[in-house]
């Protein structure tokens, strides 16, 4: 069941849509040159996790594309009204709202056009409790980027959460057709960058001295909303903080791996490329438990 709601001046709430039927002009630029961007977060009974954080990368986004979107306020006017037409509908339906994956999504529009197509979407969270239980299997990827291209070639894109996911899906299918759950982009240079829909995070522990690290985000990758609260509630709980670099052999030589996105939240990493990794179960619950307590 899926609830659509496109942002509309003529509608200061939102505009809901039938979701069942066509809503896109078919020369709409988001559709024939993937040239737009979005984001995912997630909400429990009807409450947005972190939704400033996400409107915060998606006019980060926005900017980098040079692309016009509307106000702040009208995006949270929108996930509200799509929220309250998801939970009265689930509620019909299961008796409760429980959780759900709220996408935020803006195009550059129709060609031609001077207004862009922006949109929010509501649907049930797919369950992820059994990978964040029992751990994926991973491979790593060659990105075809060394960790520089960021700066030197800004028109990447590198960074920004746009709709061209097309290479991170293959990632993904190649990862599965290769025994695996899941993948970790490298950079040509040999540096650990992200998952394809997902954020790099370890745990070490040295000298009785507990840190997370994470890969640094001048390599090009995108900032990771539920990393970042993860990480404030862990550095208030006395844990370091580091930001990369990294390389392949850093997540051996870890205490646990994780792969940290707004909708299946933590998820271990028990191998990579086919060789087992470190794994606490009490060092996951505890993280885990960081992470809920901050979004």
């Amino acid at each position: 069941m899926t609830v659509l709601v496109f942002l509309d001046s003529a509608f200061p709430d939102g505009r809901p849509a039938d979701a069942g039927v066509p809503q896109l002009m078919i020369n709409d630029l988001g559709v024939t040159r993937g040239d737009g961007i979005f984001e995912s977060l997630l909400a429990v009974d009807s409450v947005p996790r972190k939704p400033d954080a996400h409107l915060d990368r998606l006019a980060s986004s926005a900017q980098l594309l040079e692309l016009d979107i509307p106000p702040r306020e009208a995006w949270e006017r929108a996930i509200a009204t799509a929220l309250a037409l998801h939970a009265e509908a689930e509620a019909d339906d299961a008796g409760h709202a429980g959780r759900a994956a709220v996408k935020l999504v803006v195009t550059r529009g129709v060609e031609g056009a001077a207004a862009p197509t922006a949109w929010v979407q509501v649907t049930v969270a797919p369950d992820a409790a059994a990978q964040r239980e029992a751990g994926i299997k991973v491979l790593l990827l060659d990105r075809g980027y060394d960790s520089l291209s960021a700066a030197r070639a800004p028109w990447l894109l590198l960074g920004a959460k746009t709709l061209s996911y097309a290479v991170n899906m293959a990632a993904l299918r190649y990862a599965r057709q290769h025994g695996a759950d899941d993948a970790i982009f490298t950079s040509s240079d040999g540096k650990v960058l992200e998952g394809p829909t997902s954020t790099v995070v370890l745990a070490r522990e040295r000298n009785g001295v507990r840190t997370l690290l994470t890969p640094e985000r001048r390599s090009g990758i995108l900032a990771g909303t539920t990393q970042d609260a993860l990480f404030k509630a862990a550095e208030a709980a006395g844990w370091e903080l580091g930001y990369g670099p990294l390389v392949p052999e850093d997540l051996f030589a870890a205490d646990g791996v994780w792969l940290v996105s707004s909708i299946r939240l933590l998820v271990p990493v028990r191998s990579i490329d086919g060789r087992e990794l470190p794994f606490s179960a009490a060092l996951n619950s505890e993280l885990a438990r960081l992470a809920d307590a901050a979004l």
